[in-house]
């Protein structure tokens, strides 16, 4: 355990990462509250229902699958929180970022409508919602960042110190 790593704690070019899970814990605790609200919740309903790895949120309803990724968003920015003192809170909430991200990225490719493929000169375009999901790519990379980073050296060599 005290291999793990946390980038409070840590020196030169590591040390700035301690930025990024901050503004993370920001980003997780803004769309966490943004579930417990009724637009949210008819919003993100058209990317649950057709996701083929979230779509059983639907048992609990139109507002109470949001309510569901809305805990879970908070539980996620808590341990990135704990993170800053414990390494291994910050490997498990980067690692749960990660997976959130490349869910909701998935819903490019699962959400009728986004994209529209064709072999014209604009060979992809998608809509507002395509561009809403786009940033979903920054915000799994910036939790792979954190997550790496908290791994053991022996594990991962990102730095050096």
């Amino acid at each position: 355990m005290k291999e793990f790593n946390v980038a409070e704690v840590g020196g030169g070019s590591y040390r700035p990462l301690a930025i990024l899970r901050w503004v993370m814990v920001i980003i997780f605790v803004s769309f966490g509250m943004q579930k417990f609200t009724p637009q949210s919740a008819q919003g993100i309903a058209q990317f649950i229902s057709n996701s083929p790895f979230i779509s059983w949120l639907s048992v609990f309803g139109l507002r109470g699958e949001a309510y569901v990724l809305g805990v879970v968003e908070f539980v996620i920015a808590a341990l990135l929180a704990a993170g800053s003192f414990s390494p291994v809170s910050s490997a498990l909430g980067s690692l749960m970022g990660m997976v959130t991200f490349a869910i909701t990225w998935s819903f490019f490719f699962t959400t009728p409508g986004v994209v529209k493929w064709s072999l014209s000169s604009d060979p992809m375009a998608w809509n507002l919602t395509g561009e809403f999901l786009f940033k979903d790519i920054v915000l799994l990379c910036v939790c792979a960042v954190l997550f790496l980073a908290s791994l053991p050296r022996s594990v991962v060599r990102l730095r050096t110190e």
